[in-house]
């Protein structure tokens, strides 16, 4: 395979990181603003670092917990 005609794969990356996902949110002005996959991947990113289990709760009414 030719290196000429093989796209780079972090070229591919940021391009499809910016492409919109096809949702959106509006902004303090009230301007919609696409999701892009990169703020999904960046989402994503900040819960993998802050997600913490619940706690288990004791059983209520003496069935075990699921």
């Amino acid at each position: 395979m030719c290196p000429c005609k093989h796209r780079p794969q972090r070229h591919t990356a940021l391009l499809r990181s910016r492409q919109p996902s096809g949702g959106a949110v509006i902004n303090e002005q009230g301007r919609e603003i696409p999701i892009t996959e990169g703020m999904i991947q960046k989402a994503c990113r900040l819960l993998d670092k802050t997600w913490a289990a619940a706690a288990r709760q004791a059983p209520v009414d003496g069935h075990k917990a699921d």
